[in-house]
C-alpha cells in the first residue's frame, strides 16, 4: 500500500508540468497573434 501513493504522486507533478507549458506555450502563441492582428487593424 505504500509504493502506490508514491507511484502516483511521482506521476502527478509530470503531468502538471506538462499542462503549464501546453498552457505557456498556447497563451504566448495567443498573445503574438492578437498584438499582430491589433498591429495589422492599427496600421490598416
Amino acid at each position: 500500500m505504500k509504493r502506490k501513493p508514491i507511484s502516483y504522486s511521482q506521476r502527478k507533478p509530470k503531468e502538471e508540468v506538462n499542462k503549464k507549458g501546453v498552457i505557456w506555450v498556447v497563451s504566448i502563441f495567443a498573445a503574438i497573434v492578437i498584438l499582430m492582428a491589433v498591429l495589422l487593424i492599427v496600421n490598416g
